[in-house]
């Protein structure tokens, strides 16, 4: 009797080789839940900016789990006890930690569902696979959330310094080419130690957290929060509003079942049960462009015309400022689209909107990132530091943002 070989390597662009640990983490990927992130980008539409960022949340939950090996295997050497099962609850919680996001990652959280965020899709779908692999996720899902008694191991899923960020800046970077964000992840994992239950950075890494945290700012200002991958989002999730209300007005739209059910169902957190987390599964990035590809010819202004814009990147202008955006300002730029089309002020506020955007690198009361000096004593980054633009990263910058058409629509 032939047995499948479950200990396989994936080739990465990234780190080289990666191994796959032990056959439950094997059985967990080729688990269609898994399977469907190789359907969900990384980094929205990203692509609308820069050509190469196709990667995949696939990619990048398969690159933390790598760290999280890397990272496992020197806390041991330097006298950290983790145990086996302390170890695969890691590899598991990181691993899954993304399993919970929807089509191109952030936008459908705005939009399809009602204020559900993926860590909270991510826990119910980590539930559900729990009772499908008989409990082998208890300690996983106990350390995801938190609540497990070394908080040490959390942070390495959800903190400052965890595989989460030391993967998606390295990833990121190398897929849009911006060479900025380029961070040294495994320099990073190297100098991580554990004092008093906590994470913390020897006094030699000091440097590369100076990188890290500036690369952090740098990638959120050029690649995150570029604007043009900015308006793009907020197109696609005022189309994807448009079309639910559209269909809640009984008119059925051209879309797939998955899609579908979100477009018919107003589905809270309380109401993502087994059929509303089922079908979430079945939606990635493909139901939302192969429906918008018909939406641009629906008759409907306003859905018609938002979904144009994104499949043929014909986006609208957006304006950066540093200070608030005045209502007279949207005003005049509404009564133009009003006059010129002859559509309601509330069609024209899809097209004419203002918002903000936040950057901080550093978040110092959430999580300090604490150095390790050779005397045993810890401090604070920006203490140590004597980079004098870190305790400006810990501060947060708001800019404010006004999109509205170009000469036609």
């Amino acid at each position: 009797m032939n047995t499948k070989n479950k200990l396989k390597i994936f080739n990465d662009p990234i780190y080289g080789f990666i191994t796959i640990p032990n056959s439950l983490i094997f059985d967990l990927i080729e688990h269609k839940y898994f399977q469907r992130l190789r359907r969900i980008t990384q980094m929205g539409l990203s692509y609308l900016v820069y050509p190469g960022a196709h990667h995949t949340r696939f990619h990048h939950a398969l690159g933390c789990m790598h760290l999280m090996q890397k990272a496992v295997r020197i806390l041991r050497f330097k006298g950290v006890a983790i145990s086996e099962d302390e170890e695969n609850a890691l590899l598991i919680a990181i691993l899954l930690h993304d399993i919970g996001h929807g089509p191109f990652s952030h936008a459908m959280e705005h939009s399809i569902a009602n204020n559900v965020t993926h860590e909270e899709i991510s826990l119910l779908f980590m539930e559900k696979l729990n009772r499908e692999f008989n409990q082998s996720l208890t300690l996983a899902i106990t350390v995801f959330k938190g609540e497990y008694h070394r908080k040490f191991m959390y942070q390495l899923i959800s903190g400052q310094l965890d595989m989460d960020r030391a993967d998606y800046l390295k990833r990121d970077s190398f897929y849009t080419g911006v060479a900025e964000g380029n961070i040294n992840s495994e320099r990073l994992i190297t100098m991580l130690n554990v004092v008093n239950d906590e994470l913390v950075i020897e006094e030699k890494g000091i440097y590369s957290i100076e990188k890290f945290l500036t690369a952090r700012r740098l990638m959120y200002w050029q690649v995150y929060l570029h604007k043009t991958s900015l308006v793009a989002e907020q197109l696609m999730i005022r189309a994807l509003q448009r079309a639910k209300e559209i269909t809640k007005r009984g008119e059925e739209l051209t879309a797939s079942s998955a899609l579908s059910f979100y477009l018919k169902n107003d589905i809270t957190k309380d109401k993502f049960n087994g059929e509303a987390l089922d079908t979430f599964a079945k939606l990635d990035d493909y139901d939302i462009i192969s429906a918008m590809k018909e939406w641009q010819y629906h008759d409907d202004f306003v859905l018609s015309n938002l979904c144009d814009m994104i499949i043929n990147r014909e986006l609208l202008s957006i304006k950066l400022k540093n200070k608030k955006i005045k209502n007279e300002s949207l005003a005049k730029h509404v009564d133009n689209l009003v006059t010129k089309y002859n559509i309601s002020r509330e069609e024209a506020s899809y097209f004419v909107f203002k918002g903000d955007i936040t950057n901080q690198a550093y978040q110092i009361k959430n999580q300090s990132i604490k150095i390790l000096y050779k005397t045993g004593k810890t401090a604070d980054i920006v203490k140590a530091s004597n980079l004098l633009n870190l305790k400006a990263l810990s501060k947060p910058v708001t800019k404010y943002y006004i999109c509205y058409p170009k000469s036609k629509l």
